[in-house]
């Protein structure tokens, strides 16, 4: 048993992995929340603590007799990474063994501006040990859940899934021209979860890299899946690179990001921007992840995306 400080625990993904640590029934888990503490929390062994970030003595003070700290503050919602930064030197601070920074996505940032700040971190953790080794860490990397490929349909007890550029719903695309080829890993948030769990207790030392690889497959592949889960072809549409490059996207529908922390008129705005991202992201091989945790935790079975898509739209219309 040990103690794990969780900052950002109100979020879906957080959510997701706290299910996944309290059904151990081994740990005792601490939550940080810029908001006010709730009065009950039904889950047992979780415990809440109010924290602005702002003050790198009063989280010092929180996080005494933490093992690992997991980290899900949203990079966008912290401008210059004040926040998450004062969470890591105050973790170093207390003697903190273990430190998960806010990532849960992808391998790189190319064509992902809006990841910019994860990319900070990156920098800003492998800083601090270049010398010596002065905080253990990890990134773990699932690629792009599979859950999203369930929208509109909640696939999670807590992941929210909105819509993407390859819509099994409506039965459509929208592809890199010449990009079939492309690699995309795919994750369930309940086997990234799983695995959060499992490395808490992993008694080695954590891998820099922290690669989890549910299924790989191509762009092409992933269509072929769609058409043959949905039961009918799908209707794709082919961009061109040079069009995306410069911010023009010509195409009959965007997907618009529905998140709770992204006003709808904003999300709107960004959709041409997020689209053009994915698709060359996604060509230069930002959703292609490596296997770290897999090859670490050899037992766990990981669920297959044919697996997972076919009984999520089981019976859908």
């Amino acid at each position: 048993m040990v103690k794990i400080a969780i900052a950002g625990g109100s979020g879906n993904v957080a959510l997701e992995v706290i299910d996944a640590l309290v059904a151990t029934k081994k740990h005792e888990i601490l939550l940080l929340s810029r908001k006010n503490v709730p009065a009950v929390d039904a889950r047992p062994g979780v415990t809440w603590v109010k924290t602005s970030y702002q003050d790198p003595k009063e989280l010092m003070e929180i996080l005494q007799g933490v093992h690992t700290v997991l980290s899900f503050i949203v990079t966008q919602s912290d401008p210059s990474n004040v926040s998450q930064k004062n969470l890591i030197n105050a973790a170093i601070e207390a003697g903190v063994k273990r430190f998960a920074p806010s990532e849960w996505a992808t391998s790189s940032f190319e064509h992902l501006t809006w990841y910019a700040g994860k990319a900070e971190i990156r920098e800003y953790l492998k800083e601090l040990n270049k010398d010596k080794k002065v905080l253990e860490y990890s990134l773990f990397l699932p690629g792009l859940f599979t859950n999203y490929f369930t929208y509109p349909y909640e696939s999670a007890m807590h992941f929210r899934p909105f819509q993407t550029q390859i819509d099994f719903n409506k039965r459509r695309a929208l592809t890199l021209d010449g990009g079939d080829d492309d690699r995309i890993t795919l994750t369930t948030a309940q086997d990234l979860a799983n695995v959060v769990a499992r490395a808490v207790e992993y008694e080695g030392e954590w891998p820099v890299v922290g690669g989890i690889k549910g299924t790989e497959l191509s762009v092409g592949q992933l269509l072929a899946l769609g058409e043959k889960v949905r039961g009918e072809p799908f209707h794709i549409e082919r961009l061109k690179a040079d069009d995306l490059k410069v911010g023009l996207a010509k195409c009959s529908w965007l997907p618009t990001v529905d998140h709770p922390g992204i006003p709808r008129e904003q999300a709107e705005a960004l959709a041409p921007v997020l689209l053009a991202g994915m698709l060359l992201g996604t060509s230069a091989g930002v959703l292609k992840v490596t296997d770290e945790w897999n090859r670490l935790l050899p037992d766990y079975q990981f669920t297959q995306a044919e697996e997972f898509l076919t009984e999520a739209w089981r019976d859908k219309p």
